[in-house]
């Protein structure tokens, strides 16, 4: 293994646009969006024996390391044009700003709201709900992946989740995602209309998943996770969390754009809480925004999850609405594009009001897309 350079934007700036725009050889643009803008990079060396090394460098300084035309060279650009490249749209949405998805799960197990719906019906006007309340996407489940869950059967997913995805298709205007790792299940969703295909098993647990996702021609979220639900969370371990969470990504990245997907159809998701101890969580959150050097939009889903009732004494998922607003709001400050959440509503005024003072203006809040 030779030494591997990563970068990672940091000092995310809030100041007035026209300070920005004065002085764009100085800062970090993410993504083409006007508002998310770094003021310095954290450069950061992995070597052969494991060691790490980080260093903060200002992007002038990013401008004279890479004259040298070395490796470390060649990977440092690789990740500035990562961080150029446009996050324009996804399945209609706009991506110039932090956006909401509601999670809908049809599942009697799910840590959270398992069992909350006895009828399709229900799920579908649940969904509803959330899109007025103003969910972007809306993501349907019906496989419980919390730790210690067992695998559902085809025929037991595809009968729960798929008279809800029927329901809701065309039905609102949020866009609807399939949240499964059976590409059986994909196939059927994307044929009744669903928008995304989100899989936490970044498309690796069925052989046929890569080729069905790219036959779908539909965006797909790669999560990361270490290890089967059943057993991810008896014992996870990394060298250092954040650098291998984003090589696994990258890997993924790669085999799904060589399999057909293209590049501008791949989300990527950290996988809070899947395989990962509370300290490996906050590494995530804390160091976010290295995952921009792959070249795709960030979704985050920490809401209600057990670090939040960890780290506030709150035992019930339910209590967990304060602390879900915060892990968002973290995860949007360093620029992710996806909130996945259970509690839309409040989320989404933190965000208005969050977004405003960052600005120093009002936020339109107008409908999906805008």
């Amino acid at each position: 293994m030779s030494t591997r350079t990563y970068l990672r934007p940091v000092g995310r700036l809030t100041c007035p646009r026209r300070l920005i725009d004065a002085h764009p050889d100085r800062v970090i643009r993410i993504g083409g969006r006007d508002d998310l803008v770094f003021a310095a990079l954290e450069r950061i060396e992995r070597r052969p024996d494991r060691s790490v090394e980080r260093r903060l460098i200002t992007p002038a300084e990013a401008d004279g390391q890479m004259e040298r035309g070395d490796l470390a060279a060649e990977q440092m650009q690789a990740a500035l044009d990562a961080f150029a490249t446009p996050r324009t749209e996804l399945a209609g949405v706009a991506l110039n700003r932090p956006r909401i998805m509601g999670i809908v799960n049809v599942t009697p197990d799910s840590f959270s709201d398992g069992g909350s719906f006895g009828s399709a019906r229900e799920a579908i006007a649940f969904g509803r709900r959330l899109a007025d309340e103003g969910a972007d996407f809306l993501d349907i489940g019906g496989e419980s992946t919390r730790p210690g869950s067992e695998a559902v059967p085809l025929e037991a997913e595809l009968r729960r989740v798929m008279p809800v995805i029927e329901g809701l298709v065309g039905a609102v205007g949020a866009r609807i995602s399939v949240d499964t790792r059976k590409p059986e299940v994909m196939r059927r969703a994307a044929l009744a209309g669903v928008d995304v295909l989100n899989d936490v098993s970044a498309l690796t647990y069925d052989t046929d998943s890569l080729r069905v996702a790219a036959e779908t021609r539909l965006p797909v979220v790669l999560m990361h996770a270490q290890g089967d639900p059943k057993t991810m969370q008896l014992a996870p371990h990394y060298e250092d969390v954040c650098l291998d969470v984003f090589d696994w990504l990258a890997k993924r990245v790669a085999a799904c754009v060589g399999a057909g997907i293209a590049r501008e159809l791949i989300v990527v998701d950290p996988g809070i809480g899947f395989g990962k101890a509370l300290e490996h969580n906050l590494e995530l959150l804390a160091g976010l925004s290295l995952l921009h050097g792959l070249g795709a939009p960030i979704m985050l889903g920490a809401s209600r999850k057990r670090m939040i009732g960890t780290l506030s004494g709150a035992d019930e998922p339910q209590e967990r609405t304060p602390g879900s607003i915060a892990a968002a709001l973290a995860g949007a400050m360093q620029g992710a594009s996806i909130l996945r959440v259970h509690d839309v509503a409040a989320t989404r005024q933190a965000l208005l009001v969050w977004e405003a003072a960052c600005r120093g203006q009002v936020i339109p809040s107008g409908p999906t897309g805008s």
